[in-house]
């Protein structure tokens, strides 16, 4: 795949930006502490199977003091609809006893302490530190990784790899959104069995060579 030139990375932001000024993730949450629960959720599951699941939980539950006096069965319960529920649940127990132990029961903003915590990988706190606190962090989920690839926009072969690759393509000026509008683009456009490139903002600066067209 050809890397994307420095013009066209401009050219493709600006239009994904044009489309969509204020993308927000699909998961619902109400302070940076049910957001950090939802997020660890949603490994290897659907955000409506999560949103579906934690509607009722997040009206009960929204400080880690809440969740320990819920209870590692009382979470199973709410949760047992989304997959790897046992030890989601055990995570997010664990969890939330290390927030108050360690952090005063707020969560931090540290992508080191983040990833200490029970069920938190990078992508997670990645996805924590951008939206809850407004830090310029790029979450490499599949939808991203396929996207940075498949455009020319960010080669690699880990997520990691293309992590990195997005630090230093993606202009200063859309650092905060780009992985809203990768993911969303990924999630609604450039789709893995069949892109809808006919549909596709950025289709003239993409170096995907096998674009689908109008049925």
């Amino acid at each position: 795949m050809p890397r994307m030139k420095n013009a066209d990375v401009e050219t493709f932001f600006a239009r994904l930006a044009e489309k969509t000024p204020e993308p927000k993730g699909e998961l619902d949450y109400v302070n940076p502490y049910t957001l950090l629960v939802a997020v660890a959720l949603s490994a290897q599951a659907t955000d409506v199977s999560v949103n579906k699941a934690t509607g009722p939980l997040f009206k009960r539950v929204t400080t880690p003091q809440q969740m320990l006096e819920l209870g590692e069965a009382g979470l199973k319960d709410h949760i047992k609809t989304i997959g790897l529920y046992n030890s989601k649940a055990k995570n997010v127990i664990a969890m939330a006893r290390l927030l108050i132990e360690e952090h005063g029961g707020e969560v931090p903003q540290d992508r080191e302490a983040l990833e200490k915590l029970p069920g938190v990988g990078r992508k997670t706190a990645n996805v924590v530190l951008n939206m809850a606190f407004g830090m310029p962090t790029i979450a490499v989920d599949t939808h991203l990784f396929r996207v940075s690839n498949r455009t020319g926009l960010a080669a690699g072969k880990t997520p990691l790899a293309v992590e990195k690759a997005l630090e230093k393509r993606v202009p200063e000026p859309y650092r905060l959104h780009a992985h809203h509008w990768l993911i969303l683009h990924g999630r609604y456009v450039c789709k893995a069995r069949k892109p809808d490139c006919p549909a596709c903002v950025v289709r003239d600066v993409c170096g995907f060579k096998a674009k689908t067209t109008p049925a």
